[in-house]
């Protein structure tokens, strides 16, 4: 099978021909037909994220085929599936057996500790995956998978709607895009924070429900809660100055650069900073099973799978409205 590999940190993917892979039990076989672009990816080639497997085919946000399945499983041949970020656990420990599966210090990773859907073909544990919704095809399903989820998780995190009225979004790309739109269904007033002076992405998000989009150093009234997802410690003192009594600030990447010191009294007044860590499967199925009624719409940007090193670049520079897909 084709796939895009990554060989060592801070270097580009190569195309090679691996064997097919083989599942083992609990695990299905998937015919990849269109695999999006993360930013995680990133920090995995910048050697951001110091642990993946080697050589590693990236890629954690899998919409495919079944094309084979163990005769117990829940999928069966043909099943259209996707595959998130967090490919196993271990559920026995007290996470595990406590709701918080996302924090499983045993737990493997879809496109870093198990190979992902930069391919042809890939194995998930079937446990981890999920049905797509009928509404969305193959490329337009994909983001949902990791921009969506764990966007729809810091969303949660960041409060009840009606307390959270006003909600800031700093860093419009993937996963800002989807969870504007569906704050703006719950009723909440969005505040989108770009780097000052990209009218572009600042003009995306007002055509996603935003009532207001400027720089990231701008106050336009008090916020009561802040979803950080672009990678800049920067970002939360900035976040904190611009948010009210009580207001929660999230952020919601996997890595993010330090987080300079900052005067307690802009934390003051039970303001909180908390961190989104992975996703559940609970979170999976409520999102899927949300996305359509809203409906969540997805942009996207296609790429060839050869193409994948020029849809990370697209992603580095800022140069995408939504998100890369790749198609098979």
């Amino acid at each position: 099978m084709r796939a895009m590999v990554l060989e060592r940190p801070r270097s580009e993917l190569r195309e090679v021909e691996m064997p097919r892979p083989a599942p083992a039990a609990r695990q299905v076989l998937i015919r990849v037909l269109a695999c999006a672009v993360c930013r995680t990816d990133l920090h995995i080639i910048d050697g951001e994220l110091t642990r993946p497997k080697l050589p590693l085919v990236l890629g954690h946000q899998i919409v495919g085929v079944v094309e084979l399945a163990p005769d117990d499983n829940r999928f069966r041949i043909g099943h259209r599936v996707g595959v998130p970020w967090l490919g196993w656990t271990c559920g026995i420990c007290v996470y595990c057996t406590s709701g918080r599966e996302n924090l499983c210090d045993r737990a493997r990773f879809t496109g870093y500790d198990i190979d992902g859907g930069y391919a042809e073909f890939c194995v998930a544990d079937a446990r981890y995956c999920f049905p797509i919704p009928e509404e969305y095809d193959d490329v337009h399903a994909a983001p949902l998978l990791c921009a969506g989820l764990i966007g729809f998780r810091a969303l949660r995190l960041s409060g009840d709607p009606s307390v959270a009225k006003r909600l800031g979004i700093y860093g419009f790309g993937a996963a800002a895009h989807l969870i504007a739109q569906l704050a703006v269904a719950r009723g909440q007033r969005v505040f989108a924070f770009t780097p000052p002076g990209d009218e572009t992405s600042q003009a995306f998000a007002r055509s996603l429900g935003a009532e207001w989009a400027g720089g990231s150093g701008e106050h336009p009234e008090p916020l009561d809660a802040a979803i950080i997802f672009a990678p800049a410690g920067d970002l939360v003192p900035a976040a904190l100055r611009a948010s009210a009594k009580g207001a929660a600030v999230v952020c919601a990447g996997i890595h993010m650069s330090d987080i300079p010191s900052f005067p307690y009294d802009i934390l003051w007044g039970e303001r909180t900073v908390r961190s989104v860590a992975n996703l559940t499967r609970r979170d999976g199925d409520e999102f899927l099973a949300l996305a359509p009624r809203v409906p969540v719409r997805t942009e996207i940007e296609c790429f060839p799978l050869a193409d994948a090193n020029a849809a990370l670049n697209a992603l580095r520079s800022g140069h995408l409205r939504g998100a890369a897909v790749l198609r098979l």
